[in-house]
């Protein structure tokens, strides 16, 4: 479980709830149904105007993952190269069929395969770095959706508003009813710049923040692979990876 995004929105919730009840409110004058029926709808619905079947059902998958994340282990997999560099110096290329499947990552592993199949370094960099590109082109767009939800969510409240605007036109004739009305009405707004700017928006960065180390480690696999072939030493390739390591957790931090 990701900790940081659970405490987060717990956090801004009770910070958020715990005020407004401080300023005696409370939870029954936003708890509506239909305004989260209006706002979460409409979202989605613009969403799936915007953005073909796939990838809505990858970004679903996604938001899943804002929660549960079990990240790459970057330094084992940088021992077990390094591992792999030792063993191939000492008794070939060939001599890694035995150990692939030891090799958890399948991106690592098709690498490895290549390389023992005997495929030249510049065709298994080829070929790598297509599967990259392919696979980074979808992981981009999952971000992207949360992003149009995100714009999409707060002007979907504003028509919810205006829609209980419309209802409390009727009674005018009724003080009461009317102040009441208003009230419920910009319920809908509060839930749109909410879903907008406490989940969509966050959710989105941290997507992109996690696609940028995923791409740092097949990079790292990449160049270890190709450092195996080219008979490298082992100490240079390790030395060669740390720096993708040490990238890598700068552009997380």
């Amino acid at each position: 479980m990701d900790i940081a995004s659970i405490g987060g929105i717990v956090i801004a919730l009770v910070a958020i709830l715990g005020a407004m009840m401080m300023e005696g409110g409370n939870l029954g004058q936003i708890t509506q149904l239909t305004a989260a029926m209006i706002v979460l709808g409409g979202t989605i619905g613009a969403c799936a105007v915007q953005f073909p079947l796939n990838v809505l059902i990858a970004s679903a998958k996604g938001v899943v993952g804002v929660f549960l994340h079990k990240g790459a282990d970057e330094d084992a997999v940088l021992k077990q190269i390094v591992e792999f560099a030792n063993k191939a110096r000492k008794s070939g290329i060939v001599s890694l069929d035995a150990d692939l499947a030891t090799v958890k990552d399948p991106f690592l592993k098709q690498g490895l395969m290549l390389a023992v199949d005997g495929t030249e370094s510049s065709e298994v960099r080829k070929i790598m770095q297509l599967e990259i590109d392919n696979k980074s082109e979808m992981e981009e767009k999952i971000p992207a959706v949360l992003e149009s939800a995100g714009a999409f969510s707060p002007t979907v409240g504003i028509i919810g508003a205006v829609l209980g605007l419309i209802q409390v036109m009727q009674h005018l004739d009724n003080i009461d009813e009317v102040g009441k009305g208003i009230a419920v009405a910009f319920v809908a707004t509060i839930y749109g710049v909410a879903l907008a700017n406490l989940f969509c928006l966050p959710a989105a960065g941290k997507l992109k923040i996690r696609h940028k180390e995923h791409l740092m480690m097949q990079e790292m696999m990449l160049e270890g692979v190709i450092s195996i072939l080219e008979g490298l030493n082992p100490r240079m390739i390790e030395t060669k990876l740390k720096t993708f390591l040490a990238h890598g957790h700068t552009e997380a931090a």
